[in-house]
């Protein structure tokens, strides 16, 4: 082989890697958000996730995608690990459909599902139509690099080198295991490394005996990314990455030993004969469905057995630390902005339990210190996630999002600020609490009154606030700034109020300053959360 020869290879690989991407981001986009609902409200059954955690890995072509997102779902307490095992056992065996379409061999009309593609992905008008051209358009691109690797591979047979592997191969069948992994963990991609093995396949480079133990270790490979993505989780969140490997590896030992002492490779080759191309993809496929198979109905024993390889308790909640977020869920945008949102919501939950006990603790007029404690541990808290939350997002801006998904980032922004400044206000109405307990102000049961109505139509926004991104409501923005409006109101009439009891003597200049500063906060309070409400709607 000529160096240009080396140089057509890597461009067809990389074409090859390319379109794979590209279809699946595309896919990502235009399906994302529905699949991640359903990913995550119909998991609750393991049979069920099963079946979802195929679709999911089938639509985005991505195994890494979805167990990254299992791993974050899991982490953030929204899945436990038994029903992240059934998701995790449906992505392998959704993962097999794209060696299955690459076995199709659409090379020679590849250059026209590319034109197709790119005259969607250029000239629609309408965002899903672009995400579709982009779908056929990466698919295009793939088989463009795989036909440009094809010839290539086919001189490959005639290197001495190359057969004298491929010889060692025979002989050391684990050699092929491990070869497998490596190029897998490398390309981040299980689908990617069968692909050019179907290639190599293809070209009479690489036999179906040796072929099959190179697919064991490309099953094992893939759990890398999963394996990154929980490294920076909880405990429950390291457990799914060692439960997604020990399936694999487990899979993969009693799958060697099956080939070993049986015919294997001559029952699949003769399922497809004179196709080496789909023989590997069948082999891809029934590894997968025989692992899920043995496995599945020990799922309650693998949990346990994970348990005892990483053993311990999470921190409390409140922790320094992030529940949801991890880089590696970058690598699918649309699901990190998801996720970001969750943990938006996690800050969100800490202010809003830091104005309602600092509320609580001035309406009674008597510190607790424990109490303004744990407040103060959540505004520790709270201001960690601001800033973290903060970088993230720069983060995510940095990826390819859609028009809608780059303005909601740029809401997102300021809906963390807003509840950074709501924790602010309540940490300044604690204070409050505590000058009235030290000093025993007294304040009037007139005045002790309207701060609490006032307080009612705030928390009501709080709560709105709370389910904005969770839940769509046509009628909510209406509902809310119509309370935003009577806190308003209140606002000034609570003031005024004010003012007349000081003409009548009815309360101290020192209760009258401490009425009016939580009065101002809790106006500020209502402002702020309505910003929040108003970001959510973008959603």
């Amino acid at each position: 082989m000529t160096w240009q020869d080396f140089c057509l290879l890597g461009g067809g690989l990389g074409l090859f890697l390319f379109g794979m991407k590209m279809m699946g981001d595309e896919l990502e986009r235009a399906a994302g958000n529905s699949l991640r609902h359903l990913l995550e409200v119909l998991t609750r059954n393991r049979f069920i996730g099963l079946l979802v955690g195929m679709l999911f890995t089938m639509l985005v072509q991505s195994s890494a995608a979805t167990t990254v997102m299992v791993v974050g779902f899991v982490n953030g307490g929204l899945m436990d690990l038994f029903q992240a095992a059934g998701v995790i056992f449906g992505a392998n065996i959704g993962t097999t459909i794209t060696s299955q379409l690459i076995a199709f061999k659409l090379t020679d009309i590849a250059p026209a599902i590319l034109l197709i593609g790119v005259l969607f992905y250029s000239f629609g008008k309408k965002a899903m139509l672009r995400q579709i051209g982009g779908v056929i358009a990466g698919f295009g691109i793939l088989f463009v690099g795989l036909d440009l690797m094809s010839d290539t591979m086919g001189k490959l047979r005639d290197m001495p080198e190359v057969a004298s592997f491929m010889a060692t191969f025979a002989q050391t069948p684990i050699l092929g295991v491990l070869t497998g992994l490596a190029v897998t963990a490398l390309l981040q991609s299980s689908s990617a490394s069968v692909g050019v093995l179907q290639l190599l396949a293809a070209q009479g480079v690489i036999g179906l005996d040796s072929a099959i133990f190179v697919v064991m270790g490309q099953n094992i490979g893939s759990t890398v990314t999963a394996l990154i993505a929980s490294a920076g989780g909880n405990k429950v969140a390291h457990r799914t990455g060692v439960l997604h490997l020990m399936f694999n590896v487990f899979g993969t030992i009693l799958f060697y030993l099956l080939v070993t002492f049986l015919p294997v490779a001559d029952w699949i080759a003769s399922l497809s004969p004179g196709d080496p191309m789909r023989q590997v993809a069948n082999a891809h496929l029934i590894f997968n469905v025989f692992g899920v198979a043995v496995f599945f109905p020990f799922i309650n024993q693998l949990v346990h057995l994970t348990e005892k390889i990483v053993p311990g308790e999470d921190a409390s909640s409140n922790a320094l630390r992030l529940q949801f977020l991890n880089e590696s869920i970058l690598k699918t945008p649309p699901a990190a902005l998801s996720q970001a949102i969750k943990e938006i919501n996690r800050m969100q939950s800490l202010a809003y339990e830091n104005v309602q006990a600092a509320m609580e603790s001035f309406l009674k007029g008597k510190a607790d210190e424990e109490s303004d404690a744990e407040l103060e541990s959540r505004e520790e808290v709270i201001n960690f996630l601001n800033h973290e939350i903060t970088k993230y997002l720069v983060l995510i801006n940095q990826t390819e999002l859609s028009e809608h998904e780059g303005v909601l980032v740029g809401e997102l922004f300021h809906v963390v600020n807003d509840i950074e400044r709501i924790g602010d206000h309540a940490e300044n109405i604690i204070e409050y609490a505590q000058a009235r307990s030290v000093d025993k102000v007294v304040i009037s049961d007139a005045a002790l009154l309207e701060l609490r109505e006032m307080f009612s139509s705030v928390r009501e926004l709080l709560d709105m606030a709370q389910v904005s991104f969770d839940t769509h409501d046509d009628n909510r923005p209406s509902r809310a700034y119509a309370l935003e409006q009577r806190v308003d109101e209140m606002d000034e009439l609570l003031r005024q109020r004010h003012i007349d009891r000081l003409t009548k003597n009815l309360c101290t200049p020192q209760s009258g300053m401490l009425f009016t500063d939580v009065v101002t906060n809790l106006e500020r309070i209502a402002d702020h959360t309505i910003n929040i409400i108003n970001a959510a709607d973008m959603d």
